[in-house]
């Protein structure tokens, strides 16, 4: 017996004019490609005839940003998301182009503006179908996010049967589900393995998450309550926003609203290009960067992966006289067998969040220096990988290094420019990321990562020193949260934590100091912990002469004798301190692991094992002989300088006084004239360093990870490999 089914009417469309939303976001971009400005518009007429209208509706948008992410940060049960504040909030056009945000982690300005896009690219205003109340749920890099960690969700808005924008919402959650247990698994080394990841996908109607997707979710990761928790925060938030848009348009109507969400974004690309204009100087900026993978030996890896290999990051920035802003990583190494690739929406999210540090210094931040700056990712690196499988649970491992030189490139222009007071040295590594998983101290599964790396040491300007345990780079209101709430949540207990001597870059002005946390594995026999970090690459520099950062180490002292201290009353050990003098090594008796292989896969730990936990610090500027004897004194004093690198590295002789150290003016003098004699007599000329690093560059006398960092590069881009051979003077035939 035949089967009929009544023909299926097409839903209506809920764009405007009629539209699908599909149809206006091509449109959009056909308006942008033609004019040069955002969605064809010429003229700011709403800002230039009723200004103070303008900046009401703007900021009562923003206000509503900012009152979501507050009031979710503090109902989040999350210790990342309360304590560190690790979410943000956005407002986004029917095409998804965001509007304006929230403070918060920035990142995630675009990459939600991509998961958005990803919707309608792929009609979903066609199937599943997008409705009032509906709520959507992403966490894919390869659509439009940083890592499977970092979960959006995101809701539309109507007003009256009409699509008029987006509400979206970002929280770093605590597990992700990898069979690698931590909250971002380095072991991953591909997509199959990285966990729980959701595609832009329709989780909820009517305002309600569907009971099928709870239930997936109470299996798919360990944590589940943290994962409804951190859910229900972020639905919360995209709800209040969508209340604070629907009170501006019964204000103010929603013609005044459709016309306000096209200029404001054409004003912020507008005053982004201005801003370039007024703050550099046009031309070429280039600073390559490196991050070092120590997985050679690593027994729980496939021989493919198991290898020592380098990330070659070249940036390049073009600024033209106009104000156009381009940024290239052409020449960059491939994507590999490990978590650490970066998806192109991830690398958009940091460029997102350095500008909105350096040439968008505002609260007007939109989506409009996006589309007044332009990115090139070669297909097949690491930045834009060839393969739709490759693994990205912890992208920021390659990404954090691969963008230091966005500061240090601007600090050279706005040093052209005379803006000194804007220079800095970059961002130092927001190293070490304690992570771990097992079983908890109250018996449960966990996976956890800790936090308090987004605390580190700044890098200093050209009139300032650096700040000690600061902010990181992806996260400018970076706190380090409280050391009881990370106990609550991981089975390590705190023995210390304290600013850490030396760790900053040394220069005229000296970068903010790191600092170390010292934790005891407590009431458990089932943990894992990881480290990571960069322990043979500067991946960062000092600037015109300044010194960089530290590096990293790994110290773990386990099978130790810390039960015994403590229930004999004997000391114990509360910092490293000084790696040359360690207090940790004199009180605990033990099996040492000290190298510098400081990114590495899970190793089991037991009840008292003692791991040190080493967070970098920021950058130099300038001659360190330029720095201010009396201020060197105070660096020792304070704890912030180990005595002996004041002579040995500033030139500056310190006497003991009751007052603490001071500096003895003539015996400075005389070490900083010898220090500058043994500079003279070490240099050469730079034709001679040329010629000499040439031979060695003809005969390939390179390490293995270098070598095939630089084969990878050639191989995946003529041009780069053009100019390799150029300028090295080598045959068209040479190869790595």
């Amino acid at each position: 017996m035949a089967i009929t089914t009544p023909p299926q009417s097409k839903p209506a469309t809920i764009g405007w004019d009629g539209q699908t939303l599909h149809a206006m976001l091509t449109e959009s971009e056909q308006r942008f490609e033609k004019t040069g400005h955002y969605h064809g518009v010429e003229r700011l007429t709403m800002q230039a005839e009723d200004p103070i209208r303008y900046e009401k509706i703007f900021s009562r948008l923003r206000g509503g940003m900012v009152n979501a992410r507050e009031t979710a940060l503090n109902i989040s049960a999350s210790p990342i998301v309360k304590e560190i504040g690790e979410l943000c909030f956005a407002l986004y056009t029917p095409e998804g182009d965001s509007i304006t945000l929230s403070t918060g982690i920035m990142v995630h300005v675009h990459t939600m503006s991509d998961a958005i896009k990803y919707i309608i690219r792929n009609d979903f205003e066609d199937n599943p179908g997008i409705a009032p109340g509906d709520i959507f749920c992403n966490n894919d890099s390869f659509v439009g996010d940083v890592h499977n960690a970092d979960v959006q969700n995101i809701i539309p808005l109507f007003w009256e049967g009409e699509l008029i924008g987006w509400a979206a919402g970002v929280t770093h959650v605590l597990d992700v589900g990898s069979h690698h247990v931590s909250g971002m698994p380095i072991g991953p080394i591909d997509r199959f393995e990285d966990g729980f990841i959701l595609s832009s996908q329709k989780i909820g109607s009517e305002d309600r998450v569907w009971r099928d997707y709870e239930l997936r979710s109470e299996t798919a990761v360990r944590m589940p309550w943290y994962w409804r928790l951190d859910e229900k925060t972020r639905i919360t938030g995209c709800q209040m926003i969508r209340e604070s848009v629907h009170r501006v348009i019964e204000q103010e109507g929603i013609d005044t609203y459709k016309h306000f969400i096209r200029e404001v974004i054409e004003e912020g690309r507008r005053s982004f290009e201005a801003r370039v204009r007024q703050m550099t100087i046009p031309g070429t900026y280039r600073s390559p960067s490196f991050m070092d993978v120590t997985f050679a030996g690593e027994t729980q890896l496939p021989a493919a992966a198991a290898k020592n290999s380098l990330m070659h990051a070249p940036m390049q920035i073009e600024i033209s006289t106009e104000g156009g802003f381009s940024l290239s990583f052409e020449g960059a190494s491939a994507w590999g067998l490990h978590s650490f690739n970066a998806a192109p929406s991830a690398m958009q999210g940091a460029l997102w969040v350095l500008l909105t540090q350096t040439l968008v210094p505002n609260d007007k931040v939109n989506d409009g220096a996006y589309f007044g700056t332009q990115l090139h990712l070669p297909w097949g690196s690491w930045c834009n990988p060839d393969n739709p499988n490759a693994s990205t649970t912890i992208s920021w491992v390659f990404l954090i290094p691969s963008f230091v030189g966005l500061f240090r490139s601007l600090s050279q222009a706005y040093t052209a420019r005379g803006y000194l007071e804007e220079v800095v040295a970059g961002y130092p590594g927001t190293w070490n990321m304690t992570q771990g998983g097992g079983t908890d101290h109250y018996g449960r599964p966990a996976a956890f990562t800790n936090f308090e790396h987004s605390c580190v040491g700044t890098s200093a300007g050209m009139v300032r020193d650096g700040e000690a345990a600061c902010a990181a780079m992806w996260n400018p209101e970076g706190d380090m949260g409280d050391v009881e709430t990370w106990e609550t949540l991981e089975p390590l207990l705190y023995l210390s934590r304290r600013i850490r001597p030396s760790t900053a870059g040394m220069g005229r002005q000296r970068g903010g100091s790191g600092w170390e946390a010292l934790r005891m594995v407590w009431k458990t026999a089932d943990l894992v912990l990881y480290n990571l970090g960069e322990g043979h690459v500067f991946h960062g520099n000092g600037l015109f002469g300044g010194y960089p950062g530290c590096t990293g180490y790994r110290l773990n002292v386990e099978r130790n004798n810390l039960k015994e201290l403590i229930e004999t009353g004997r000391p114990i050990p509360h910092a490293d301190n000084d790696p040359e003098d360690s207090e940790i090594l004199r009180l605990l008796d033990g099996v040492v692991v000290r190298d510098n292989r400081c990114t590495h896969l899970a190793t089991p730990v037991g009840q008292y094992d003692v791991y040190v936990s080493l967070l970098r610090g920021g950058h130099g500027v300038g001659d360190v002989l330029e720095r201010e004897p009396a201020a060197v004194a105070a660096d020792v004093g304070e704890g912030l300088l180990l005595e002996r690198f004041a002579k040995r590295v500033y030139g500056v002789v310190l006497n003991d006084t009751p007052e603490g150290p001071q500096a003895d003016e003539q015996a400075t003098h005389a070490r900083r004239e010898e220090i500058r004699a043994q500079r003279r007599e070490r240099a050469i000329p730079v034709p001679q360093w040329l010629a000499r690093t040439r031979e060695r560059v003809v005969d390939k006398d390179f390490i293995e990870p270098v070598a095939e960092m630089y084969r990878s590069s050639m191989s995946l881009s003529e041009d780069w490999a053009r100019e390799f051979r150029d300028y090295w003077e080598l045959p068209d035939d040479y190869e790595i």
